[in-house]
């Protein structure tokens, strides 16, 4: 809590130190200003203000928590794409060093299955229609809808899932505990009565506009894909999409009327490769759902047993992995790993790449697919 005052967002030179010492040897070195020239500036200012005490206290009043890399509830494998990032390319990749939190469900479990939902700000009918179709199809269907709590297609996607009655995530650019916009106050207030309210930023922190931009890695992270809904030639939802994209997420879009100012960002991420153009929750969840196989159960993980099935359920849908990281996330022995991934292998779930082991896509998709313009990896 101390660090995340410091740094006021993503910094991968401090996550890097964390790695490499342990969170309570980089909070020591930031105090005593014992670190790397890197991390000299990104620190100088703040170092010395530690209210991580009264951030707790604010946070407990509220009915929020503080959740860290250490707690049950952090979504490792989620954030374990923005780890990756080059920090060089991304400056605001890195991972997040603690979520502040408000709401009733367990982060991990609520993001399991879920969709980013982004959009214009000055949405019109249609793409308030289309967005309330959508959500509600996968709303029912037991999908978790995640979001910035923004004007326009933000709020329409927040509402249409509480209209379910199914959790959704609101992710903010300021503290969990300053609504924004203010007249979303309400809005964020039902959030977290049946969903989440999610911020990386400390309570009180205002929004900035630089904070949006970091606050989009979150959106697309917590999500098995982003979905745009109506967006402007500039619109932030391209920033979305740009990070659903270095994380390997699938990137959709919804096409609007060619005379359309709101849809001319989706036309222009369908026709520059992009995102992939989607008309209805079918080919979302076509996207981004879970793979299956014809001729058996939906769920690739039926008929699966032991080492098998542990195997499998820890492999992610994005981003491929090494036999070693598999054994350290399931506690297998090495050789079990190893043998388990020979025998999905012959089944036909998995395959190796350059890159790891990954899931491997349903046949019943694979011939009519077209891929975006870009790699996508399952």
């Amino acid at each position: 809590m101390y660090l995340s005052r410091v740094v006021a967002g993503p910094c991968a030179a401090l996550s890097a130190l964390i790695e490499a010492v342990g969170v309570v040897e980089a909070a020591r070195a930031v105090r005593e200003c014992a670190l790397p020239q890197a991390l000299r500036g990104p620190t100088r200012a703040r170092r010395e203000i530690d209210c991580a005490e009264r951030d707790l206290t604010a946070m407990e009043r509220m009915g929020g928590r503080v959740v860290t890399p250490d707690d049950p509830e952090w979504p490792a494998w989620r954030m374990l794409g923005l780890s990756r990032l080059d920090s060089g390319r991304d400056q605001d990749g890195g991972v997040p060093l603690v979520l502040w939190v408000r709401g009733p469900r367990s982060l991990l479990e609520a993001s399991e299955r879920a969709l980013a939902v982004v959009g214009a700000r000055c949405s019109t009918p249609y793409g308030d229609q289309v967005t309330a179709d959508i959500v509600s199809d996968l709303a029912a269907q037991g999908w978790t809808i995640v979001s910035g709590a923004a004007y326009g297609i933000d709020a329409m996607a927040h509402r249409a899932a509480l209209a379910a009655r199914t959790p959704t995530i609101a992710v903010l650019a300021c503290g969990v505990d300053r609504p924004y916009p203010a007249e979303h106050e309400r809005l964020l207030a039902e959030i977290a009565d049946i969903g989440l309210v999610v911020s990386e930023y400390a309570p009180g922190v205002t929004a900035r506009k630089h904070q949006f931009l970091a606050r989009n890695r979150l959106i697309a992270g917590l999500a098995d894909g982003v979905l745009v809904v109506e967006a402007g030639l500039r619109s932030g939802a391209r920033n979305t999409v740009k990070w659903a994209r270095r994380l390997g997420r699938p990137a959709l879009a919804v096409p609007g009327s060619v005379n359309s100012a709101a849809s001319i960002g989706c036309h222009r991420m369908i026709r520059d490769g992009e995102a992939l153009l989607v008309t209805r929750s079918e080919e979302v969840i076509e996207e981004t759902g879970p793979l299956s196989l014809p001729g058996t159960t939906t769920d690739p993980q039926d008929g699966l047993t032991g080492d098998d099935a542990t195997v499998y359920a820890a492999l992610p849908k994005s981003e491929p992995r090494q036999p070693a990281e598999l054994s350290t996330h399931t506690g297998l022995p090495l050789p079990a790993v190893r043998a388990s991934l020979v025998s999905l292998e012959l089944a036909e779930l998995v395959a190796n790449s350059e890159n790891g082991w990954h899931r491997t896509p349903s046949k019943r998709f694979a011939s009519s697919r077209r891929e975006p313009g870009h790699a996508r990896r399952i």
